[in-house]
């Protein structure tokens, strides 16, 4: 068999349109997804560079006590603290949630300095870093259509219509990944090394031919994770096909019964100091990392406590405790790295999605992939219409051959 009719080539061809019209469709929607999806990986790192007043702080002395800073704040605003933000770090701010007594909501965050308990700002007014962040946000997730007020199609929210368009196109560029593995293997397979660098010597089509095979086979992996974890948040059903994969999936007479299970009910609290419950939880979990207490004023509710490691190689996922009001006993405690394998891959679909899953470290080779995935559809759109222009060449070409024989024959 020749090898212009061999089955390799044959289907390479199949996958070759595939590839080449799911990309084209998609092209501009991965483009802003990606563009925007670059920038939010480090979203809490742009928000303390450009608002670094409200989370670092000058080191002077010793850090006062939680408890310290609580009974100042509680005099000076006359509301009740109802959450903490504590953090390890000597350099930065803390944050406490506060409420009135007769205010509504989730009440107002203070970021507050720990050696002074001067209170830097809060949440009540959103900077212009917070407004840009929230634009990247909303154009990821749904195309900034969610901020159009008039619904555009009866039926189905804005909010709804995003996600479906950008599921549509991430399900589109999952299947470029995964047909682009194919039609990269070149032909002739002594040549397979062509395929992993780059020759800058050549002209630019050659360049940006070879930006779109080589930077797409080193982030192939990466591609995958992040295309196929995003689909989480677009399609309902593909959300519980993930949690029933990875063994997190509750039907909906278990999430009512988890919701009506009795829970522990406390006869009397005691009024546990912060310092106290800080303690206790760094017993249970013993590292250094940051540390989440919700406090809730009703005797029989318990004290909720959220810790997770900080750092550059440090893992994602929190460790949860509950504790008794009365004597912060742990009522539950509910460890991350305890649960099985399956279950820590499928809660952890956020953090395989943005890079945290690792910390600054695989945060740092989401972002290099996520610039990788923002420009293929720029170059792939460009060898398209490099070959296109190249074809109409040739016809011109043949044409011109054709006319010219048929006037020499007249």
């Amino acid at each position: 068999m020749s090898k212009k009719n061999s089955p390799w080539k044959s289907v390479r061809n199949v996958f070759n349109q595939i590839h080449l019209y799911a990309g084209l469709i998609c092209g501009l929607i991965v483009v802003a997804v990606c563009f925007s999806g670059t920038i939010y990986v480090y979203n809490t790192e742009i928000k303390e560079t450009f608002d670094s007043e409200l989370y670092f702080v000058e080191v002077s002395g010793e850090k006062l006590s939680a408890d310290e800073i609580k009974t100042t704040l509680e005099q000076e605003l006359d509301k009740d603290v109802i959450q903490v933000f504590w953090t390890s770090e000597e350099d930065r701010s803390v944050q406490f949630t506060m409420k009135g007594a007769e205010e509504e909501g989730r009440g107002t965050t203070y970021y507050v300095d720990p050696y002074t308990a001067e209170i830097l700002g809060d949440n009540s007014v959103r900077t212009s870093t917070q407004e840009f962040m929230s634009s990247m946000f909303s154009l990821h997730r749904w195309l900034l259509i969610d901020r159009i007020e008039e619904p555009i199609f009866e039926g189905m929210s804005n909010r709804e219509l995003g996600r479906f368009i950008n599921g549509i196109a991430t399900t589109l560029f999952l299947l470029g990944v995964l047909t682009g593995i194919v039609i990269w293997f070149p032909n002739k397979l002594k040549s397979w090394k062509q395929g992993l660098k780059i020759k800058w010597s050549g002209n630019w089509k050659r360049v940006n031919h070879d930006l779109h095979n080589t930077l797409a086979f080193y982030s192939l992996a990466l591609l995958f994770i992040m295309s196929a974890t995003g689909l989480f948040w677009s399609f309902q059903w593909y959300r519980e096909g993930w949690q029933k994969t990875w063994d997190t999936y509750q039907t909906e007479a278990e999430r009512e019964a988890e919701k009506n299970k009795p829970k522990p009910v406390f006869t009397s609290a005691t009024a546990h100091s912060l310092d106290h419950i800080l303690a206790v939880s760094n017993e249970v979990v013993d590292y250094e990392g940051n540390t989440r207490i919700t406090i809730n004023k009703e005797v029989s509710k318990p004290i909720s406590v959220r810790k997770y490691q900080t750092g550059i190689f440090a893992p994602a996922g929190s460790d949860n405790l509950v504790l008794s009001p009365e004597d912060l006993s742990v009522v539950e405690a509910n460890l991350f790295s305890e649960l099985p394998t399956r279950q820590r891959i499928g809660r952890s679909v956020k953090y395989l999605h943005t890079g945290e899953i690792f910390g600054k470290a695989t945060k740092f080779i989401w972002f290099l992939a996520c610039l990788v995935a923002t420009s293929l559809p720029i170059t792939g759109t460009l060898i398209w219409w490099n070959k296109r222009t190249k074809k109409s060449e040739k016809r011109r070409k043949s044409s011109a051959k054709v006319k010219e024989r048929e006037l020499e024959m007249a």
